[in-house]
């Protein structure tokens, strides 16, 4: 009967490793829970049986613990458990020919020292070159790096 309880832990620590690894994120409960039903498990079987059925035990339980993760990593189990999509979108996509240092517009938002401005019909992130620009405000903008658009007010 003692066999059933160690086999038991054994199997349900793997389980618990194996989403330790690949469903929960982190270092949890449950992995710890997994850790500590195998201990428990080859510690019964050390108390129980002896040093020698205990140290094949042990044995056993980290080859069938290296097994079971491999198996399962190898045979993309967790991609059916990840999120799969993907984040492409960009905040501030500026075609050059569109914005040009001297354009004007108008700050949509308070810019403190970021926030939206409209210039030639189009809302971009655009940052203040000197303080704070209230909302409503006409701005100039000096410089364009990339997708980074610095205006000042107009003065």
């Amino acid at each position: 009967m003692t066999w059933v309880i160690v086999l038991s832990l054994i199997v349900v620590g793997i389980v618990f490793l194996l989403l330790e690894i690949l469903v929960v994120p982190g270092t949890t409960l449950v992995g710890l829970l997994g850790l500590a039903m195998l201990i428990a498990g080859v510690v019964i079987s050390f108390n129980h049986y002896g040093t020698q059925v205990g140290v094949m035990t042990l044995i056993g339980a980290l080859i069938l613990s290296l097994v079971s993760i491999a198996v399962a990593l190898k045979s993309n189990t967790w991609k059916k458990a990840m999120l799969g999509s993907e984040l492409d979108g960009r905040v501030n996509v500026v075609d050059v020919e569109k914005v040009t240092s001297g354009d004007e517009g108008v700050t949509v938002t308070r810019l403190n020292p970021m926030g939206k401005a409209l210039i030639r019909d189009d809302y971009y992130e655009v940052s203040s070159k000197d303080n704070l620009i209230g909302e409503n405000t006409p701005i100039v903008v000096v410089k364009v790096d990339g997708n980074k658009i610095i205006v000042k007010p107009k003065s």
